[in-house]
């Protein structure tokens, strides 16, 4: 991959400063294995570097081509593949979900109470498209100990060997929605819905049509639900810090349940790929839907996803139930699948405008229309709060611009 950073805007001894602070800071002290970053503005790569281990066990470095797990930047390409029914005229952001799960007709709201004694109401206003590509249509990700997310498990609702799409739609009719659709925020398994909302109302399977939607037309050779064999050998090992700040082996490349083919295709968080073939993902949406003469997505759709859409206008510090997600609040909206930076001094960091999303195992990802540019950023350690990766990044890569 050419590095033309002076043409990018960027001062190269500055840019760099990446790869000394990730090496000083996180690879030589064995915080992460490795790691995978890239940089790209006004159509030149700016910076790629692979630096580490890919597997630790097995002294095998990161290349260029490795596989990574995306987790939840799965969800933007699952927005983005509802979003093309959405051009096709299938339905409105305003339209209820229950038009494609009729089932969902019958969800009340959470008011108080558990189990048997649970008190529930019948919601204000359906639950909306707009609410289950925003998170804010009142589902959780079911993991806690509140009384709704105790009636996930009760109902087994979950995304796990054996569970299908369908099949995941259908307990989810049977559980309480946690607040009132539309007036808070709450990381949840809607994106896993907006996956079964793609089936339903294409008639593919979700996988197939991610394939013909968007892996083929924009060459995402890497891009999957599943390992396949012989590219089992770039795949990555993922690693969880644990409480003695060592890294533990939790996902073995050579045995994992990413080699053989799912039957719960996640929208949410079921993806694996490369840098390169993520990097073509988002610059497709830098350049408004297009990338080489194949469009996605129309410009203005483009611009209408990530504009903020929580109600009022809000920030997420002001509509956000609970601290689990991929993005701080203050400063910070959400659109349809992407958080983005409101304000650079509300939010304390430079390059306000960009819109972004990150996954479980720290990999994080921002396009920035303003300064025209993508930043990728892989490496395979969980819980992704564990380092303020994203913070760190753009503190060097806006710094580094000088033109």
């Amino acid at each position: 991959m050419e590095l033309a950073p002076k043409r990018a805007g960027f001062a190269p001894e500055r840019i760099n400063r990446i790869t000394e602070h990730l090496d000083k800071n996180y690879i030589a002290p064995g915080k992460i294995a490795g790691c995978q970053t890239l940089v790209a503005r006004h159509r030149h790569v700016a910076y790629f570097k692979s630096q580490g281990l890919m597997d630790r066990e097995r002294r095998k470095p990161i290349t260029d081509d490795t596989i990574f797990r995306l987790y939840s930047m799965t969800k933007p390409i699952t927005s983005v593949a509802l979003m093309t029914l959405f051009e096709q005229g299938h339905f409105q952001l305003n339209d209820p979900v229950s038009r494609f799960i009729p089932a969902w007709r019958d969800h009340k709201v959470w008011v108080s109470g558990e189990g048997a004694s649970m008190e529930t109401a019948a919601p204000a206003r359906p639950m909306t498209m707009r609410h289950v590509l925003s998170h804010t249509g009142g589902l959780t990700y079911g993991a806690t100990n509140h009384p709704v997310d105790r009636a996930y498990r009760d109902a087994g609702v979950g995304r796990g060997a054996g569970e299908t799409l369908s099949g995941f739609a259908e307990k989810l009719a049977k559980v309480p929605l946690r607040y009132q659709p539309g007036e808070r925020w709450m990381y949840s398994l809607s994106t896993d819905v907006c996956g079964y909302l793609v089936e339903a109302i294409s008639g593919k399977s979700f996988d197939r049509y991610l394939q013909e939607a968007i892996f083929d037309p924009l060459d995402m050779k890497d891009t999957s639900f599943m390992v396949a064999p012989r590219k089992a050998d770039r795949f990555a090992a993922n690693y969880e810090r644990q409480a003695d700040k060592t890294l533990k082996l939790i996902d073995d490349p050579e045995r994992s349940n990413y080699l053989k083919q799912p039957t719960f295709f996640s929208g949410g968080g079921g993806l694996t790929g490369t840098t390169a073939d993520y990097l073509r993902f988002c610059e497709m949406l830098r350049r408004g839907g297009e990338l080489d003469g194949v469009r996605i997505l129309g410009p203005r759709t483009i611009e209408f996803m990530h504009l903020n859409h929580l109600a009022g206008g809000k920030d997420l510090s002001g509509m956000a139930i609970g601290a689990f997600s991929e993005t701080a609040y203050e400063g910070v909206g959400f659109g349809l699948g992407f958080a983005m930076t409101l304000g650079q001094v509300e939010a304390g960091a430079l390059g306000g405008g960009d819109y972004y999303w990150g996954g479980a195992a720290s990999t994080i990802f921002w396009v920035d229309p303003k300064e025209d540019m993508v930043v990728i950023f892989m490496t395979q350690l969980m819980p992704s709060a564990t380092f303020n990766f994203r913070g760190q990044l753009r503190n060097i890569i806006y710094s580094a611009i000088v033109e």
